[in-house]
């Protein structure tokens, strides 16, 4: 790559102070939908949310997308995969109107909704995610339910995090929405952060599963399983180091460091988190360790020489050339462990000892107060550390991973699957009033997205993914200065690729473990 050309990419990202939060929740809306209005990183999520409301109104009165036709699913890939690169590019500047126009259409549907016919009975040799329904029409209920509001919100992160890693780099993307040089938040530092915490919150799922079976928590096999998930992390953490240093791409160094990524970072979460989980007996919650780390490392920056070291230190050596990646680890692993936490309560079915005496509307019920309580937690948190009027006072920064990033994260993410969970219960309430095995899955299938199931099925294979897509179309064109119609064309085009291969491996059942 040209000296100048990767000089002009870094000075496009670098020194950036990002935009509000309201402004990221407005833009993420176009999936679920919240009545907060003050600035536009709040009507970022706002739109997220909206897309998801019109895709579950279309189900849920329409049955639009149970056929497998050409027709359903573009119109899956335009409500969940469009219009969040719509929000974050062309509507950036007028994300109301983009929530007004997917709100009406399913408020239409939900106000008149249309006659509908009964599901039919499963029958024998027929299937719902690879397992046939007509044997196990009459089996009890799995103390581990498929979830698909999860699956709406985790499929909705990694969607978003990949058409950020493409369009930050074409001048239709606003800069306020990349990642900040410090201090400061945007809407792609709390992508960074989300990936982490919903890999935290699905982690939970493997441990409730032994906990059922009885196994004892065996700290020598938990390290050897976190070894298992971390190498190929590892390896691809070094191939993409190697490739960034030797193609002479251009890369943003403040980041996390001169030979740092995050493949790195989350490589190395496995392992720490499998040492806390040995001593999980002796804590009510994950979360007290979660909260443990954030005001230790808090204090640590506030009280020593470590913040500045961090920010203002010569790159002198290997550790002082990574000091961003390596410190910043102290506050991915809290985010990781408060995922956790919210996938412990809400993955397993009760959450009470008397389980038979507790209804399908109960349990519901007993979720949306568990995740109603994480999330007025972690945002009074928020509030109490960041608040210069009310509160310490402290400054966000995604580079420190400092407390109230932290904290923000994590309420962002509870509050989230809180709202995706309404979403479930207002269109979908025969999820958790299924009474047998057979019908609970039919109700799954019809509340989920085939496209966020694809992308939350290869999350991190298509992460990776549209990494090595990014890396090849910036080799390829001049980014800076494409104009917005080739920008978008190229946006659209790498949103479509990517969703294609996502819904092949998906319809296939190939899952690439990484």
């Amino acid at each position: 790559m040209a000296h100048s050309y990767k000089s002009l990419k870094e000075d496009f990202v670098s020194n950036l102070s990002g935009g509000s939060i309201q402004e990221i929740n407005y833009v993420t809306a176009v999936a679920p939908v919240s009545a907060v209005q003050e600035n536009l990183m709040v009507m970022l999520m706002e739109t997220y949310k909206a897309a998801l409301m019109l895709w579950s109104a279309l189900q849920s009165r329409q049955r639009f997308f149970l056929s497998h036709s050409p027709k359903a699913y573009l119109t899956d890939f335009l409500l969940n995969v469009c219009a969040i690169l719509f929000a974050t590019t062309i509507y950036s500047s007028a994300p109301i109107l983009l929530n007004l126009l997917l709100l009406f259409p399913a408020a239409c549907l939900f106000i008149f909704p249309v006659a509908q016919s009964r599901p039919k009975p499963a029958l024998k040799g027929s299937y719902v995610n690879g397992v046939a329904l007509g044997a196990k029409e009459n089996q009890s209920l799995d103390p581990l339910p498929e979830r698909p509001f999860i699956t709406a919100y985790r499929g909705g992160m990694i969607v978003i995090t990949c058409m950020a890693i493409l369009s930050v780099d074409f001048r239709v993307f606003p800069r306020r929405f990349a990642k900040v040089e410090t201090w400061g938040t945007s809407l792609m530092d709390m992508g960074v952060g989300s990936f982490v915490f919903s890999a935290g919150v699905v982690s939970a799922r493997p441990i409730l599963k032994a906990r059922l079976a009885g196994k004892p928590l065996d700290l020598s096999l938990s390290l050897q399983a976190a070894a298992k998930h971390s190498l190929p992390l590892f390896i691809i953490g070094l191939v993409r180091l190697y490739s960034v240093k030797g193609l002479d791409y251009a890369e943003h160094v403040t980041e996390y460091g001169v030979h740092w990524n995050f493949f790195f970072t989350l490589a190395l979460i496995p392992p720490l988190t499998a040492l806390f989980q040995s001593l999980s007996g002796l804590l009510p919650t994950v979360a007290v360790f979660s909260l443990l780390i954030s005001f230790t490392y808090q204090a640590v920056l506030e009280s020593t020489n470590i913040q500045a070291y961090i920010l203002t230190a010569p790159r002198t050596n290997l550790i002082s050339q990574n000091r961003e990646g390596l410190f910043s680890i102290c506050g991915y692993l809290p985010i990781f462990l408060a995922g956790q936490a919210v996938g412990f309560d809400i993955l397993r079915r009760n959450m009470s000892e008397n389980s038979n005496t507790v209804s399908g509307t109960q349990q519901r019920q007993q979720i949306l107060r568990r995740l109603i309580f994480w999330s007025a937690g972690w945002i009074l948190l928020f509030f109490l550390s960041s608040s210069y009027k009310f509160g310490i006072g402290i400054q966000v920064s995604r580079r420190l991973a400092n407390a109230p990033y932290i904290f923000w994260v994590a309420a962002f993410n509870s509050a989230q699957i809180t709202t995706f969970c309404i979403v479930e219960t207002i269109f979908f309430p025969g999820v958790y009033k299924a009474t047998e095995m057979g019908i609970e899955a039919q109700e799954c299938k019809k509340a989920t997205s085939k496209v966020l199931a694809a992308f939350n099925h290869n999350g991190l294979a298509l992460f990776l993914l549209a990494n090595l897509l990014t890396g090849c179309i910036n080799m390829s064109v001049d980014t800076l200065k494409m104009p917005r119609e080739g920008a978008l064309g190229i946006l659209i085009g790498y949103a479509a690729l990517l969703t294609t291969v996502a819904l092949v491996l998906h319809e296939k059942k190939l899952s690439i473990k990484i």
